[in-house]
């Protein structure tokens, strides 16, 4: 019997998910644990794997952002009608724990469900790719109305709030409409296409889901030939016919959002890197492996024409960008945090000359790079051990003390901020949490981290200090409690022993959840924070 496949939880934050890419279309066989897609979370994209056989019959549209529980798919029988788990007629169902059945009573209104698929023709709904996915943006049709579209073919591009990921179908079919067109942004579970034969009715689909969806109406749709949908503006090309580095009708170059990104890092022109990728498209390897041609110098003009006297007018002008996915989580995490926690801030200078001293005796020892922000995690995850009610989280009608200590350290990455967590860093030495946080980071920034790389934080550190900066305040990062500020270590003079020297002196921030934690309480960790970063043989002992 037909079976829903719910949108899975992938983190302990996750809301919902955007489906990047199917790879498997609509009438394919699937097995169990065979890959059905990729799902890309706020955080990462990850592979999601069939938990029962058989076969497809219908398939959310990639790119489209699912809430936690939506329908993502539904497989069953090949030929099943399935029509009563969309349309709520009361009809039995197989029960997994991916499956939830829909029966509405007479004269309630329909749910909405993220898919409907009628006969010969599915509707492709905005997946939820990431735990704090609320919308997507089609970044790229690679496809246009009435092109034929195959099993795990690249359909569009999607971009949400943690990255540009490439969506799938696993559908075939033709397809016979699109909801919106490039730079569009459509919220999960809302229309993106619908794929089908040739001939399908698919504007009872349409009609349907805006029904369910409590009338919502769809974009103005343009006639194509016998089907409607926005123009995606977009020329197939032929294998036969292909080029060594295929382009779209605009003259875009075909590549995958990873190796997009890479070559913008490496500064790599795309235009001139060969595709090896389907129908060459530019792959990561592509841009790992390629060589520049290195340029003839231009030649000079000289004008022996004499200068004459110009008058110089200013002109004003300036570029607004579409604010990306993953800063649009940023803002409303960090908003909600800001205006609902009550945050007070506490300061204190360090003397840091001991722990100079102790990092250049360390690194001496071979395959060994402590950075200060090594030391500053673990001096942190052992001062919470002695405090642990800066260790909590408030949960509304409770306060969670964690016994436990993972500290999240923010990376800065393109278009915002994540905070992979160092587990248990009160039991690590300084090489191990100097390791780990190096391969975080890269994870970070290649946008590669997993759910249990950034689930769990207990508190939450952020270091400006390689920028110069010497003091400043953050924001909780919630469910966290209290947040730490790193500023740079800066040499001054300072009096000790009632004698004047020079010293080095690095300020930290405590930012505090007042509701959690009083001043007292913050003020004796900063205290036990400094004790150990002034004398860092406590650290190894």
């Amino acid at each position: 019997m037909a079976v829903k496949i719910l949108m899975p939880k992938m983190s302990d934050t996750m809301q919902e998910g955007v489906i990047a890419v199917w790879h498997k279309k609509v009438g394919d066989t699937v097995k169990k644990n065979e890959l059905l897609a990729e799902i890309e979370t706020d955080k990462a994209t990850m592979e999601y794997e069939a938990e029962i056989a058989g076969t497809i019959l219908h398939l959310a549209p990639e790119k489209s952002a699912v809430p936690i529980d939506g329908v993502i798919a539904i497989i069953g029988q090949a030929g099943e009608d399935f029509s009563a788990l969309m349309g709520g007629e009361s009809q039995k169902m197989q029960t997994t724990p991916i499956i939830t059945e829909t029966t509405p009573k007479v004269a309630e209104k329909i749910p909405f469900v993220p898919q409907i698929t009628i006969t010969n023709a599915k509707v492709i709904t905005m997946p939820k790719m990431s735990d704090t996915m609320t919308e997507g943006v089609v970044a790229n049709w690679l496809k246009k109305v009435g092109d034929t579209v195959k099993k795990n073919e690249v359909l569009a591009e999607i971009e949400t709030d943690k990255a540009t990921m490439e969506y799938e179908s696993y559908e075939q079919g033709t397809l016979l409409y699109v909801a919106v067109g490039n730079g569009q942004a459509v919220k999960v579970d809302d229309l993106l296409c619908i794929v089908g034969e040739a001939n399908a009715d698919y504007k009872t689909l349409v009609a349907q889901f805006n029904a369910n969806k409590g009338g919502q109406i769809t974009p103005k749709i343009e006639e194509t030939g016998k089907t409607e949908g926005i123009s995606t503006q977009n020329t197939a090309t032929s294998p036969q016919n292909a080029p060594t580095q295929e382009t779209h009708a605009d003259g875009r170059v075909k590549i995958s959002p990873l190796a997009k990104k890479m070559a913008e890092t490496k500064g790599v022109d795309i235009h001139k890197v060969t595709g090896s990728g389907e129908n060459g498209r530019i792959v990561k390897q592509d841009i790992d492996n390629y060589v520049p041609t290195p340029e003839k110098p231009k030649e000079k003009t000289v004008s022996n024409t004499p200068n004459t006297a110009q008058v110089s007018i200013g002109q004003e002008s300036y570029e607004e960008v579409a604010v990306s996915q993953m800063r649009k989580t940023i803002a409303k995490r960090l908003a909600e945090s800001k205006f609902t926690a009550p945050h007070f801030y506490l300061t204190m200078a360090i003397e840091m000359d001991k722990a100079i001293e102790a990092r250049n005796q360390m690194n001496t020892v071979p395959n060994v790079k402590i950075s200060f922000n090594d030391m500053v995690v673990k001096a942190t995850a052992m001062a919470l051990k002695q405090h642990p009610a800066v260790n909590s989280s408030w949960l509304g009608d409770k306060i969670r003390t964690n016994h436990h200590v993972h500290i999240g350290v923010a990376v800065a990455v393109e278009d915002g901020l994540l905070v992979p967590v160092i587990r248990f860093a009160d039991q690590k030495s300084l090489s191990q949490i100097s390791a780990e946080t190096k391969d975080l980071a890269g994870k970070a920034k290649t946008k590669k981290l997993q759910p249990a790389d950034w689930a769990g934080n207990t508190f939450s550190i952020s270091n400006l200090g390689m920028f110069g900066i010497d003091e400043f305040t953050a924001i909780i990062n919630p469910p966290d409690a209290c947040i730490l500020a790193v500023g740079a270590i800066q040499e001054t003079v300072i009096v000790k022993d009632g004698q004047i020297k020079a010293g080095n002196i690095m300020k930290v921030t405590l930012s505090c959840d007042h509701r959690v934690v009083d001043g007292a309480t913050g003020a004796s960790f900063l205290k036990s924070l400094k004790e150990l970063l002034e004398s860092p043989v406590k650290m190894l002992v």
